[in-house]
Formats: structure tokens, C-alpha cells, sequence
């Protein structure tokens, strides 16, 4: 029976040549999701910046509240904070007993070619689509702040400005996308709202019991 932790040791052994393979525009990044916040436990090539010990993205905690039910999340498109564009891929990792335990994650730097197909599309008069812009950082707080804002920018209203009945889809959506399946996250959520952490707890139980109602 394969554990976690035998898949994690094989992986690592392989990606270092699989980045290669593809060459300098390539990066692979193996997660381990038991570790909270240090998830990234190895890193083949420079495309992210991501190093060992690092936190995962939106991404990874898209693929985290999914739970056991992820798949694979294959060729999306995102741009990094410093305008780099990223064509990657996220296959989840299951133990023997099908849990999700941690994501091999497959980065390619197409900087280039977007722009060779936005001058195309600038040639036959197609305006190009921006892809969303993904936090990749080795500071969750960073990744967290990032998720909020987010959803902030949606609302058009400060978050530690909302209303309880306000706050309550924001929680929701925050929910939704992951951010409270990494340890220590409630906390500074809590902060960041200007609330205490009981009135998080409180509040993101009920909107976890709305969501089971039919």
C-alpha cells in the first residue's frame, strides 16, 4: 500500500528531470498539504519563484476545498505579479484510500508566445483577453490578503466597514474558495475583517449550516 509520504519521496525523485525535459521555461512544484502553510516540500526550476517551505496560491486552496472531490485542473492560464505569463496544470495527490493529501503543480513561462498572439490578435482587430493575475509567494499572508481583496473589489466596500448580514457572503465566498483549510487562517481573517475571532467562528458556522439547507 503506497503512503503519502513514499508518493511524496518517488515524486521528488522524478521532477527534477521532468523540469529539465522541458527546459528553462518549466517549473514544477510538489505540494504537501499536511505541512499548512510550508506546503511546497520541493521545486524543480524558476518560473513562480517558488522555493521549499513555501505557501500554496489561490489555486491550490481552490483545489483544498474541494476536498477528496478535486481532479485535475489542467492548461489555465494566470499571470504572476511581475506581468509574467503561466500556463499551468494541478494534479491532485491520493494516498491508497483515495484522500488528497498534496498537488503536483506544472508551471510553463508562455510569456512570449502570449505576446506574439496578442500582436496577432491586434493585426486581425481581437482585442485580448487578461489573464487573472495569481499570487505565487512563499508568505500566506500574502496569498490571504490576496483572496480578500478579491472579493473586497466585488463588494466596492471595505470589509471591515460590512454588516453582519454583509459579512456573512463574504465568509461564504471565503469559504468557497478555500482559505479556511489552511490552519491559522480564521485568526487573521478575523483581524483583517476588524471582528473577533468568536464572531468569525459564529458567523462562518452559520453560513456553513445555510449552505447544507436545501
Amino acid at each position: 500500500m503506497e503512503t503519502a509520504d513514499a508518493i511524496l519521496d518517488a515524486l521528488k525523485q522524478v521532477i527534477p528531470g521532468l523540469a529539465a525535459t522541458f527546459g528553462r521555461s518549466c517549473e514544477i512544484v510538489l505540494h504537501d498539504y499536511r505541512r499548512g502553510e510550508q506546503s511546497v516540500v520541493a521545486v524543480a526550476g524558476q518560473v513562480t519563484g517558488r522555493r521549499i517551505g513555501g505557501v500554496t496560491s489561490e489555486i491550490g486552496l481552490r483545489m483544498l476545498a474541494q476536498g477528496d472531490d478535486a481532479h485535475d485542473d489542467l492548461n489555465y492560464v494566470t499571470r504572476t505579479n511581475s506581468g509574467r505569463t503561466v500556463k499551468s496544470s494541478t494534479l491532485p495527490l491520493r494516498d491508497a484510500g483515495g484522500r488528497v493529501f498534496g498537488a503536483l503543480c506544472v508551471n510553463l513561462d508562455v510569456t512570449a508566445l502570449r505576446q506574439v498572439a496578442d500582436l496577432l490578435g491586434d493585426l486581425a482587430g481581437v482585442a485580448p483577453a487578461a489573464p487573472p493575475t495569481t499570487t505565487f509567494t512563499d508568505d500566506f499572508d500574502e496569498v490571504l490578503e490576496a483572496v480578500i481583496r478579491a472579493e473586497e473589489l466585488a463588494l466596492a466596500k471595505p470589509v471591515d466597514s460590512l454588516t453582519r448580514q454583509e459579512r456573512l457572503p463574504l465568509l461564504r465566498a471565503l469559504d468557497e474558495r478555500g482559505l479556511f483549510t489552511v490552519r491559522g487562517a480564521a485568526p487573521r481573517v478575523a483581524a483583517r475583517l476588524g471582528i473577533s475571532r468568536a464572531s468569525l467562528y459564529t458567523d462562518l458556522a452559520a453560513c456553513r449550516t445555510d449552505g447544507q439547507k436545501p
